[in-house]
């Protein structure tokens, strides 16, 4: 009696305390770095708000500025060496195969065409100088060593070029006469590096780790100079350190432990001799960062008080502290309506606002000038590409006074000030660049200045909330539920803090809505935010799953309306794609491999042993027959249904017989980024099925194409079939040479489970061997990884594993060690590592899978419970297929309701544990039923 009571009482206070509860993130001090900062974005305009005291800062994109430029992408003639690969493959012969399609089956790069002699004669320029001319050079700078991403994150950002550095080491009087190692790691890319002026070891690759024997000769007592000469041609440059336990930037004796090596001096300087190679040759675009905006304020006493939020509810930074006894408020939004930021700032005294704003901008080409009284603008101009952008800022002042100069605009003394900002580029289409940004920055300034704030925050809510407001989650309270959000992560229990993952799962609602919206472009690999000019992948869209990740959550958490971009570059991909299929496989229809960009490329890309990966089309077909699925549109299939069959075509003509099973084959292809290029992976034959069935199951939705489906029926039996191997497992590959001890990132052959529907419980064989084999790869993983993982344990029933994941998700990334491990940062973003923002989504499509599952034709309410989650629970605005709204409640364990919303008159099958009901349902009306199933 006694435990009942007491479980009533938690339960009668978690449900009093979560009447309360914002949806705030929070923090008691500014952002120290970009993984700090909080996030505002309309789809379009994007702005990480920094909360600085005595410098704002708030770097801003526009989902229109990459590198690039509208371009051939597929390599002509390429098919006629499409049957030696396959025939190299039949033959076992990988590493042939990879060898021929390097050579003459990937992509056109840019800028391929006459680079080698540009880049020689560059070389033989930067190689001529000596080290002595080096060290003599004005203009050497202090840096921190080693720069792990690059020296772009100690302030080159954007260089690609010829950089020295130096430091030095003190030789110890016992190793006179010795030989020595100089251990300095991985560089990125080219080095050449001297002793004292003598050349003693020159490498070039990321991968090779330095270690340069140092000869008895070239040292002398005491201080020895070190000087290396860097040479990064594209992307990232520098001293990065190297991934393994063994001390790097030391000195030691030949054969001796590194452990007993003298450290260089961590006084490093560097000096920057050229900047300007010629242009690398890149396989496809990098989405670029706009400029910053800096508020700097005047000196005074450090802030009382201070707290900075995102608030999800109302899409709204807010930063508040005092000094001097003066409360200060800074308030900001992305308005979707008025393609604009917003940002206000006031006092509780008059006068008290002074502060000048200014632009930046990590672009080399770059100018900022005076529009008018009110307003100062940034032009910049990518450096390899086409696209240039132009961003207006406006000040607004209630008193006081506003000056304005080419340079900054100054506001003295105000009662109050509002910002406006807004950008835009040159981009009309992936074919087109003839817009004037001038004139659209221009016209969303007209559009939005002289509206006042609250103005702008009514008609930004009016917007913004009906999309937001579509779900709640209620998952109880804890003790931790008042800590600042960076200490819930690091101090992340679920028994201790029950709210911080239905926060998490709407961040990433958020993150969703304020990084696609109709007119813009799709969430690319970090959304829309972005602070780098090489950022890692170039923040493309990632078609082996990223891309298709950041949208998991769109149907199913209610935000369907947030698709339109998805599709958007669908379709556009679709038309590129047509090329690529007949360049590279003479082959009907369209074909995407792993990556696209803002001009849609859709031929293989990188390397021929991950880049030839055929079914990013096919992948992409699966969110058009998801959004029918949830919404019953029949416009819109009517619409999109030729993506579909033109994706199936390609296979049509694409697939082979494979000699010795007799099964249709995918070939040449790969187990994403895992083995190779080879012939049949599983993963492609799961993807292909479903393509040919839900083609099919359109087809009929909208009577038409009786022939082709009998014929995708046809080939859909010929496809080589699931196998489960001699460990039990899911075999990945046409062959069983899967590894138990393989923890690889990607489970690509598990595909079928998750998100398609190839496998499931109606195969029992093969769901178990599905989870032998996740089972097998770990718990472990990077960002994106370990929310596949949850999705999966999800749809295998297991509530407490995949609850253990998801507190993997929301571990602290700064406290990780190594390349394979997530987690969040401070502002929960996801980290891959580096941040990638596929893992919030991924992470809050898997929590909706644990609480409700429709993939298999019926209402599978709460199938992966937790058992944390078991004393309280409350969930609204669930989306499931056939067209249904789901509201749940549940306590100790048990469903205690069910409220089912029929929007399409749909029949629905409802199960719980081992109840079913089946309802007939009709449009517009609401369906209660008790914890029993049975009807109220």
């Amino acid at each position: 009696m006694r435990q009942t009571a007491l479980l009533f009482l938690a339960l009668l206070i978690s449900l009093a305390a979560a009447a309360q509860q914002p949806l705030t993130l929070w923090y008691s001090k500014p952002a120290e770095k970009w993984t700090d900062a909080l996030p505002l974005g309309n789809g379009r305009l994007g702005a990480m708000v920094f909360g600085g005291v005595g410098q704002e800062r708030l770097q801003f994109n526009e989902t229109t500025l990459w590198t690039g430029r509208p371009r051939p992408y597929a390599r002509p003639g390429a098919a006629q060496y499409l049957p030696q690969i396959r025939q190299l493959l039949a033959q076992g012969k990988q590493a042939e195969a990879e060898a021929l399609a390097a050579a003459h089956f990937m992509g056109l790069r840019d800028h391929e065409d006459g680079y080698e002699p540009l880049k020689a004669a560059w070389l033989q320029k930067i190689k001529a100088v000596s080290a002595p001319q080096a060290l003599a050079a004005n203009g050497w700078q202090p840096i921190s060593i080693p720069t792990p991403n690059g020296w772009e994150v100690a302030g080159l950002d954007g260089l690609d070029g010829a950089v020295w550095f130096r430091a030095s080491f003190e030789l110890p009087a016992a190793w006179a006469g010795k030989d020595l190692t100089l251990s300095l790691g991985r560089i990125r890319d080219q080095d050449r590096t001297y002793v004292n002026g003598q050349l003693i070891g020159s490498d070039e690759g990321i991968s090779k780790k330095r270690r340069y024997q140092l000869p008895a000769a070239a040292l002398k007592a005491g201080r020895n100079e070190v000087l290396i000469q860097v040479i990064n041609y594209y992307d990232k440059g520098g001293l990065i350190g190297v991934k393994e336990l063994q001390p790097v930037f030391v000195a030691y004796p030949e054969g001796a432990d590194p452990a007993t090596g003298v450290a260089l001096s961590p006084a490093w300087q560097y000096w920057v001799q050229d900047r300007e190679p010629p242009l690398t040759p890149t396989y496809q675009a990098a989405y670029q960062p706009f400029g910053d905006l800096l508020l700097d304020f005047a000196p005074v006493e450090q802030p009382a008080s201070y707290r900075r939020e995102l608030d999800l509810r109302q899409a709204l930074s807010r930063t508040q502290y005092q000094q001097n006894g003066v409360a200060f408020t800074r308030a900001s939004f992305a308005s979707y309506p008025r393609n604009a930021l917003v940002y206000r700032l006031q006092a509780n005294e008059k006068g008290r606002i002074s502060f000048k704003a200014r632009f930046d901008s990590p672009h080399q080409q770059r100018r900022t000038y005076r529009v008018d009284d009110h307003t100062l603008a940034l032009a910049v101009q990518v450096r390899d590409g086409v696209l240039r952008g132009v961003s207006y800022l406006r000040v607004e002042a209630k008193k006081g006074k506003v000056t304005v100069t080419d340079q900054q605009i100054q506001v003295d003394g105000a009662d109050e000030a509002t910002l406006y900002l807004t950008a835009a580029t040159n981009f009309e289409d992936y074919q087109h660049v003839g817009a004037d940004p001038e004139k659209r920055a221009a016209a969303f300034m007209r559009s939005v200045s002289g509206q006042s704030f609250d103005k702008l925050l009514k008609e930004h809510l009016r917007d913004y909330q009906p999309l937001f407001n579509t779900y709640s989650i209620d998952l109880g309270q804890g003790p931790h539920d008042k800590l600042p959000t960076d200490e819930r992560i690091r101090a992340f229990d679920p028994l201790a803090d029950a709210s911080l993952p239905a926060l998490y799962q709407q961040y990433g609602r958020y993150l969703l809505i304020a990084s696609s919206r109709q007119g813009g472009q799709p969430a690319n690999l970090q959304g829309l935010w972005n602070e780098s000019l090489t950022p890692s992948w170039g923040s493309k869209y990632t078609t082996n799953i990223n891309l298709q990740m950041n949208y998991w959550p769109a149907e199913v958490l209610g935000l369907s309306a947030c698709t339109a971009p998805l599709f958007g570059l669908i379709n556009e991909a679709a038309e590129a794609g047509k090329i690529t299929a007949k360049e590279h496989y003479n082959a009907g229809g369209w074909v995407l491999h792993h990556n696209t960009d803002l001009w849609r490329g859709t031929a293989p890309i990188n390397a021929s042993n991950h880049g030839i990966w055929v079914t990013g089309a096919a992948w992409l077909t699966q969110p058009v027959w998801e959004h029918y699925q949830f919404t019953r549109d029949k416009e819109f299939l009517r619409r999109e249904y030729p993506i579909m069959k033109q994706a199936s075509q390609f296979f049509l003509d694409f697939l082979i017989k494979d000699e010795r099973t007799g099964w249709l084959i995918s070939t040449p292809s790969n187990s994403p980024e895992h083995g190779g290029l080879v012939a049949g992976p599983t993963m492609d034959h799961q993807i292909i099925r479903e393509l040919f069935r839900t083609t099919s199951a359109a087809a009929q939705v909208l009577g038409v194409d009786a022939d082709l489906r009998q014929q995708l029926t046809d080939k859909a039996r010929q496809l080589a079939p699931n196998q489960v191997g001699q460990y039990g497992q899911l075999q990945e590959w046409l062959e069983d040479k899967d590894d138990p001890r393989d923890n690889h990132r990607h489970v690509s052959h598990l595909w079928g489970v998750f998100p398609g529907t190839d496998i499931n419980w109606q195969t029992p064989d093969l769901m178990q061997a599905a989870i032998r084999s996740l089972d097998q790869r770990g718990d472990e993983g990077t960002g994106w990884s370990l929310a596949w993982k949850l999705n999966l344990w999800a749809r295998f029933g297991n509530g407490d594993r995949a609850l253990g994941i998801l507190k993997k998700l929301l571990s602290p990334a700064e406290t990780g060690t190594g390349s394979e491990r997530g987690g969040v940062y401070r502002n929960l973003f996801d980290a891959h590592p580096p941040f990638q923002i596929d893992g919030n989504f991924g992470g809050a499509a898997g929590m909706a899978e644990m609480m409700l599952q429709s993939h298999a034709g019926y209402l599978h309410l709460l199938p992966a419970l937790p058992g944390t989650w078991s004393l309280f629970g409350e969930v609204r605005g669930l989306r499931a297929r056939g067209g249904f709204v789901v509201n749940m409640r549940w306590q100790a364990g048990k469903l205690t309701g069910v409220e089912i919303k029929s929007e399409a008159g749909r029949p629905c099958e409802v199960r719980y544990g081992d109840k079913k009901l089946t309802l007939n349902t009709k449009p517009g009306k609401t369906y209660k039923l008790n914890g029993e199933l049975q009807p109220l």
